[in-house]
């Protein structure tokens, strides 16, 4: 039976299709200080949230079992998923388990170490719990262009002449040593960063 009601649902911002589910669901968690890759959900038919509450709920067309490689671990999410959020922490969670061993677990609640220490503990209903990094359950954004204030040089066979603003900021355009025929090529892209110190190449 769905958690969900009518009365919530009037309370609530809801978003369908698996494009604005993915967007609202990794939003919600970065919002609240959680890894972006917590819930790997596939085909999000409805996300729903009800920020007075801080009830959420995220609906999809089939159940699924993801493994996070970095701890080896599976946790199965099935086709309802909901829970209570507040920042740092995910209480009252329905409709994910994971592994251990050869029984399928229940998990209720997922939080930070406060203060942090780059963990974050799984608990059980039952009291148990186990405590894992982090990165274990972070992803890389897709679509993630250079970081602000990066420069992206042009890629191999463009060649790129320096403008007067890079010139004024001492960026040295990488270039590859001359060709056997005497005509010099631009090198791979390259981006380079501004931190603190100065200029570093990635």
């Amino acid at each position: 039976m769905s958690l969900v009601t009518e009365e919530i649902k009037s309370k609530a911002e809801v978003y369908y299709g698996d494009e604005m589910g993915q967007e609202k669901s990794q939003e919600l968690l970065k919002d609240v200080g959680l890894p972006n890759g917590l819930l790997p959900l596939h085909d999000i038919l409805e996300c729903g949230i009800v920020r007075e509450t801080g009830f959420v709920w995220l609906k999809q067309k089939k159940s699924t079992t993801h493994k996070f490689e970095k701890i080896g671990k599976l946790v199965s999410y099935a086709t309802e998923v909901t829970a209570y959020v507040e920042p740092k922490k995910i209480k009252k969670l329905t409709g994910v388990k994971t592994k251990e061993l050869l029984v399928w677990v229940t998990l209720c609640d997922i939080s930070l170490d406060d203060p942090p220490t780059g963990k974050m503990t799984f608990k059980t209903p039952t009291g148990l719990f186990r405590t894992f990094p982090v990165s274990a359950f972070e992803v890389e954004e897709k679509g993630k262009g250079p970081a602000k204030g990066a420069i992206e040089l042009p890629e191999a066979n463009k060649c790129h002449k320096q403008t007067s603003a890079e010139k004024q900021l001492g960026v040295q355009l990488y270039m590859s040593k001359e060709t056997s025929n005497g005509i010099k090529k631009c090198s791979n892209t390259v981006v380079l960063c501004f931190d603190e110190l100065g200029l570093r190449l990635h």
